[in-house]
């Protein structure tokens, strides 16, 4: 039976199922809109199944009057809560609105999920997206220790004034979007923290909530990633000095190494003879692009012309591998104090507690232990998040 949660707040249990309004999960459930706190383990998400479009997306035709009047109604609930300053984070849904009116947008909105489940095929990596929406629930469910009053002694800037001024209006959690770029790299939703594009001069107000925060972060992760898809083993030291010394032959500084690398790397027409000799991009490219879609080890499906392919390619490959990391390493913390704060691209960063630091070497192990080889990693830690200080 499909089903919907009316609220998926802990203490909001009500669900909506067969016409009827039930307090709690009832038995024989089989799918349902999106991820879904505490529901069964073996329900299906229609929004995994549609990439994460949203119902007015994928809402069929015989269904768009209904649809439509009940999104509006819901619209004009939630402005009129907006208007009254209520905030629904203290609130259930459903004790604000009328039983007529869940009865109808929640039938509507499941014969919608019904249609998607029966109509879209179930992507090849909807396991790891589905864990993927459970991490990021957590993620979601715990707010930042925000101090804004760090950066009072910068109120003279503009840029900062700025800065205060959208915080106000910014809810203190992160929250991700899956879905919100083609290569699967992580976008945060409007009005949430803004960790992906936080300028490193505002870090600082971030503070754990536990004892400190220790960020993993890989050396080189879409370098490294290029190296495994040409089926090469992982340099076990830094990748730059390593290109330094192996790929050109000691005529160039780490520094210079980099830029070169990256220079050719990151630009389709760049030739360099002695990168391709390690990294070859063409072959790797034909091998995951078929002149229109690139196919990606981890079953992620791309639209692609011959220019982006393989930064697509190399780019939602490393996302990917992060963010199966992350869960593995998030699978250690369960139970534990300490948890996943928040990732920003390459890096994970654990809001950490002291009482579990025998935990620490396993953590480093398990993020370094990829499916495409062992990674190097850095790991930095600190009482907040401007200030980490290198300590492996």
């Amino acid at each position: 039976m499909i089903f919907q949660a009316l609220d998926n707040k802990s203490d909001c249990k009500r669900i909506y199922c067969n016409g009827k309004i039930h307090n709690k999960f009832i038995e024989d459930l089989t799918g349902t809109w999106e991820f879904t706190k505490d529901s069964p383990s073996d329900v299906e998400y229609a929004y995994l199944y549609c990439g994460g479009k949203t119902l007015s997306d994928v809402c069929p035709d015989f269904l768009q009057n209904e649809w439509a009047q009940s999104s509006n109604k819901l619209k004009a609930y939630l402005n009129s809560f907006m208007q009254a300053k209520i905030d629904l984070n203290q609130h259930c849904f459903y004790d604000l609105v009328p039983e007529h009116f869940l009865l109808n947008f929640y039938k509507v909105k499941s014969e919608i999920t019904n249609y998607v489940i029966k109509n879209h095929h179930k992507p090849k990596n909807y396991d790891f997206l589905l864990k993927l929406s459970g991490e990021v629930e957590k993620i979601k469910n715990r707010p930042l220790n925000v101090d804004i009053t760090r950066l009072n002694k910068f109120k003279h800037n503009l840029a900062t004034r700025n800065f205060l001024k959208k915080m106000k209006k910014t809810k203190k959690l992160v929250n991700y979007n899956i879905f919100g770029t083609k290569t699967g790299r992580l976008t945060t939703r409007p009005d949430t923290f803004p960790i992906l594009t936080l300028k490193k001069e505002y870090r600082n107000i971030l503070k754990p909530n536990n004892d400190l925060y220790i960020e993993l972060d890989y050396n080189a992760a879409e370098l490294r990633t290029l190296l495994a898809l040409c089926d090469k083993e992982q340099p076990k030291e830094d990748i730059h000095e390593w290109n330094a010394k192996n790929i050109f032959r000691g005529l160039q500084s780490r520094k210079e190494a980099k830029e070169r690398i990256f220079a050719w790397l990151y630009n389709p027409d760049s030739k360099d003879y002695l990168a391709n000799r390690a990294y070859d991009k063409t072959s790797v490219k034909e091998k995951y692009w078929d002149g229109k879609i690139v196919t990606t080890p981890f079953d992620r499906q791309i639209e692609a012309d011959e220019f982006h392919a393989l930064n697509y390619l190399i780019q939602s490959t490393t996302s990917d591998l992060v963010l199966k990391q992350m869960i593995k390493v998030a699978n250690l913390l369960k139970g534990k104090k300490s948890h996943i704060a928040f990732i920003i691209h390459d890096s994970v960063v654990i809001d950490f507690a002291e009482e579990d630091r025998n935990l620490i070497s396993n953590i480093i192990e398990t993020f370094k232990a990829t499916e495409f080889g062992e990674y190097k990693v850095s790991v930095h830690a600190g009482e907040n998040f401007g200030e980490l200080k290198k300590i492996i």
